[in-house]
C-alpha cells in the first residue's frame, strides 16, 4: 500500500544543517546552518496547503505582482508540487532533491500554456544552491513570465543590515506609485516601509548582521532583477498572516526577473539560479 503522501521534504547533511521544503508552493520553510535558523516564517503563517506561505522563499511565477487572470504572485507558491528526486547524498556529502511541477486543468484555466517547471535544490555545509529551469513544451505557442525567489531573511535588528552591490542602479519604488529613482548609496538599509524593483543588478550582494551577526551572500545567475522588501509598522498591520510586531526580524531581499518578462519560444528553456552563502 502506498504511503500517504508527505507535505514536507527535509533535506539533511548532519552536523544540524537542513533544509526544509513545504511541497506547497515548493516553499523552503527552514534553512539551518548548523542549527540556526537563517529564513524567516511568521508566527502566523497559514499552513492550509491553499495560502501562500508567509515566509521562507515562496516561488513566484509566472506573475510578480498583481495578477488580472489568478492569484498575486502567480499560482507556482500556492499549488502542490512533485518530488521528482528524493534528497539524496552526493559525492561531496552535500544532499541534493528535485522538484517540479507541469501545467494542469488549474493552471491552464488562469495561463492556458503548456511547461514545465524545475527546481533543484543542494544542501551545503554553509550553502544553499537553487537551480530552477523552465520549460515551454508547447509546440506552437510562445509564452512570458516573471520569475522570482521571495527569500525572507531571519535578521536580529532589519535596521542593522546593509545589503551591498546595489549602488548605481535604477530602481522602481513602489511605496511612491513606482516612480523610478537611483541608488547612490554604497549600502543599502531599511529604516522605513520599503519595497523596491532594483534593476539590471550585479551578480552579488551581501547583507550584514544576519542571524549571529553574520554575513549572507547572494549570488545570482540569470536573475536581473533584486527585490528589496520591509512592510514596516503600518504595512505589518494590514497583512493578516503577518505579526504586528515581526517586521524588524526579516528582510527580503529577492532575486528575480521581474522588470522585463523572460520570453520564451516553443520548444526552448530558461535556466536560472541562485546561491545562499552564510559567510
Amino acid at each position: 500500500m502506498a504511503a500517504a503522501p508527505t507535505s514536507v521534504v527535509v533535506l539533511d547533511r548532519g552536523n544540524n544543517t537542513t533544509c526544509t521544503i513545504n511541497l506547497h508552493g515548493a516553499t523552503v520553510v527552514s534553512w539551518r546552518v548548523n542549527n540556526q535558523e537563517q529564513l524567516f516564517v511568521s508566527k502566523q503563517a497559514v499552513f492550509d496547503g491553499k495560502k501562500a506561505i508567509r515566509g521562507g522563499i515562496p516561488f513566484v511565477f509566472p506573475q510578480f505582482g498583481s495578477w488580472n487572470y489568478g492569484p498575486q504572485h502567480g499560482f507556482a507558491r500556492v499549488i502542490r508540487w512533485h518530488v521528482e528526486k528524493s534528497p539524496e547524498r552526493l559525492p561531496s556529502g552535500d544532499i541534493e532533491a528535485m522538484f517540479c511541477i507541469v501545467d494542469n486543468e488549474v493552471t491552464r484555466s488562469m495561463w492556458n500554456f503548456p511547461f514545465r517547471l524545475s527546481y533543484r535544490l543542494i544542501l551545503r555545509e554553509k550553502e544553499l544552491h537553487f537551480n530552477i529551469g523552465v520549460y515551454n513544451v508547447g509546440k506552437e505557442a510562445t509564452f512570458s513570465f516573471n520569475l522570482l525567489l521571495h527569500t525572507y531573511f531571519k535578521v536580529p535588528d532589519v535596521r542593522r543590515c546593509q545589503i551591498t552591490g546595489l549602488q548605481g542602479c535604477t530602481f522602481v519604488d513602489k511605496t511612491r506609485d513606482g516612480a523610478m529613482y537611483q541608488e547612490v548609496r554604497d549600502v543599502v538599509t531599511v529604516n522605513e516601509y520599503t519595497d523596491r524593483v532594483y534593476q539590471n543588478t550585479p551578480q552579488e550582494h551581501i547583507i550584514t548582521n544576519v542571524v549571529s551577526n553574520r554575513k549572507m551572500r547572494i549570488q545570482k545567475y540569470n536573475f536581473p532583477d533584486t527585490v528589496v522588501w520591509n512592510p514596516w509598522v503600518e504595512k505589518a498591520r494590514e497583512i493578516q498572516d503577518f505579526g504586528d510586531d515581526e517586521y524588524p526580524n526579516m528582510i527580503c531581499v529577492e532575486a528575480g526577473h521581474v522588470s522585463a518578462p523572460v520570453i520564451l519560444l516553443p520548444g526552448t528553456a530558461f535556466e536560472a539560479s541562485e546561491i545562499l552563502q552564510v559567510m
